[in-house]
C-alpha cells in the first residue's frame, strides 16, 4: 500500500472489534471452481473465530466444511466518505462436538431463516486484515461533498 493513499491498516484487535459491530458479512468460497460470495449473519466467538449458523442441508454448509474460506464485513458512510473493511481467512469446519454445540446454542448467532436441522460453522481466524478509509475523499485538497454539483475544477 502506498503512503497517503487515504487508508490506514488495522491491527488484529481493531479488526475483531469492528467485526463485532457488523450485523452482516460475506463468506467467500469456491463453487464449481469459481469464487462465490454469499451474505450471512454471524457472530464472533470468544477466541475471535467467526461463527455461522445455517441449514445442515444447505449448499453453503457442504461447500465450506473443511476448506479454507474468506469472510468479509465492512461499513461505509457515503456522506463522510469513510468506512472500514475486515477480512478473515481460515479453515471452516462444521462444529460436531456436542458440548460445543450446546454452548453455541446459548451464545452463538441466531438464524435469520431458521430451518428444522441447523449446524454451526466455525471459521478459524488464521489471517485477519483490515483497513479504514481515513480523511474522507478529497480532490485538490477540498472535500468533494463541499463542491457544488457539476463543478469539475478546483
Amino acid at each position: 500500500m502506498y503512503p497517503n493513499d487515504g487508508f490506514r491498516e488495522l491491527d488484529r484487535d481493531e479488526c475483531l472489534w469492528l467485526l463485532a459491530t457488523a450485523p452482516i458479512g460475506r463468506v467467500v468460497h469456491t463453487r464449481q471452481a469459481l469464487p462465490a460470495v454469499l451474505p450471512v449473519n454471524f457472530s464472533l466467538d470468544h477466541d475471535g473465530a467467526v461463527l455461522l449458523r445455517m441449514s445442515a442441508v444447505s449448499d453453503l454448509a457442504h461447500a465450506v466444511d473443511g476448506v479454507v474460506v474468506a469472510f468479509e464485513a465492512d461499513a461505509a458512510d457515503a456522506d463522510t466518505h469513510s468506512g472500514w473493511s475486515v477480512v478473515v481467512t481460515g479453515r471452516a469446519e462444521i462444529v460436531t462436538d456436542r458440548a460445543e454445540i450446546d454452548r453455541l446454542e446459548r451464545t452463538g448467532p441466531r438464524s435469520w431463516v431458521p430451518s428444522p436441522e441447523e449446524v454451526f460453522v466455525r471459521i478459524e481466524p488464521e489471517l485477519v486484515s483490515g483497513r479504514e478509509l481515513i480523511g474522507g475523499r478529497t480532490l485538490y485538497g477540498s472535500h468533494l461533498s463541499s463542491r457544488s454539483p457539476g463543478h469539475a475544477g478546483p
